[in-house]
């Protein structure tokens, strides 16, 4: 296999849902936000894979109770510091062409559109802050070029009784997609595996001028959703693979842990069968592996909620932006600001 000199990526973190399937653990809290085994977020699992891949900048969209969030990046992730390795920056719905919300994760996107006009990447990275797993997102990255795709969904097998509640693909045998389902009644099964299905892990590359054009074409049909609205079109128009999880490989993972470990933890069920799984002596995901960490805090923040959620956020911090639909792309920031 050849080896593609690494590309310029934009990645945009998607953290603002309610997470209402999570409710009452969701009450004063973002999905992301909440705790993972003690002294992690779950939005520390895709940040993390995004650091150790080495991708920056990375934007975190956030809207629902963001304050608890917010107050974590800036407490584990050094968010408002210059850092030499990674910049990170929290976007707020604002001045868009709906003021105060987002209207969906491709709205979410589309109220930032002036950051790929400012960065001006080769790929966007538009990924979930909601699940737990790690991912060498640059091998991704590898498979899209090799492709030469216009769009690629990181992709996952999964037993058909969950599959309803996820992207679910139908793929021919180079991974290219040819259908996109939102969480179908009936999932289709992997033909050579019919008990589960082919999800979408809510990772998405894109390249830029498709991207952009796509939420336009999107806002003007009031369309605002990935997985329900643009994947379903965009798979039938252009060059969309599936790309395999299982085929993904990171350093330091121990012999007894589950290969390609994913976990959406969407449900309190869920939520809790993931934290059994990275419990006692030999679990199927381990948290600590020195050579590719998933960073945790270091003060005692689980201990700090009634803190937090007075926490208050100031609206005009370089750090904390607001969304502007048609606002003028700004001049690249020096080296010093955390490239």
């Amino acid at each position: 296999m050849r080896s593609i000199p690494p590309r310029k990526i934009l990645a945009l973190v998607l953290a603002g849902g309610k997470g209402t399937r999570l409710y009452p653990l969701t009450a004063d809290h973002a999905k992301p936000a909440l705790p993972f085994a003690g002294r992690h977020r779950i939005v520390d699992f895709v940040l993390s894979n995004l650091v150790n891949s080495r991708i920056s900048p990375i934007y975190v969209l956030a809207e629902y109770q963001p304050q608890s969030l917010i107050e974590h990046l800036r407490r584990t992730w050094g968010l408002g510091r210059a850092n030499q390795d990674y910049r990170l920056e929290v976007v707020l719905p604002g001045n868009g062409s709906s003021p105060g919300r987002f209207r969906g994760t491709a709205d979410a996107v589309y109220q930032n559109l002036q950051l790929i006009d400012r960065h001006r990447p080769d790929l966007v990275a538009v990924f979930a802050a909601d699940h737990i797993y790690r991912m060498d997102v640059r091998q991704m990255e590898q498979f899209h070029l090799e492709r030469d795709a216009e769009i690629s969904v990181a992709a996952v097998p999964v037993p058909l009784e969950k599959a309803c509640s996820l992207g679910v693909m139908i793929t021919s045998a180079d991974g290219r997609i040819q259908d996109f389902q939102e969480k179908p009644r009936a999932p289709a099964p992997i033909p050579a595996r019919l008990s589960h299905a082919y999800a979408s892990m809510g990772n998405y590359l894109f390249e830029p001028q498709v991207l952009a054009q796509a939420l336009r074409e999107a806002n003007a049909r009031d369309e605002h959703d990935f997985g329900r609205d643009l994947l379903p079109r965009l798979t039938r128009t252009h060059r969309a693979y599936a790309y395999d999880f299982a085929s993904n490989r990171v350093p330091g993972v121990r012999p007894y842990e589950e290969r390609g470990y994913w976990r959406d933890v969407g449900t309190i069920e869920a939520y809790l069968e993931a934290q059994a799984d990275v419990a006692g002596p030999y679990p199927r995901f381990h948290l600590r592996n020195s050579q590719w960490p998933i960073r945790a805090a270091t003060d005692g923040f689980s201990s700090r909620t009634r803190e937090l959620e007075q926490a208050q956020t100031d609206p005009v911090s370089p750090v904390i932006r607001r969304s502007r639909t048609e606002a003028r792309p700004e001049a690249e920031p020096p080296a010093s600001a955390g490239h």
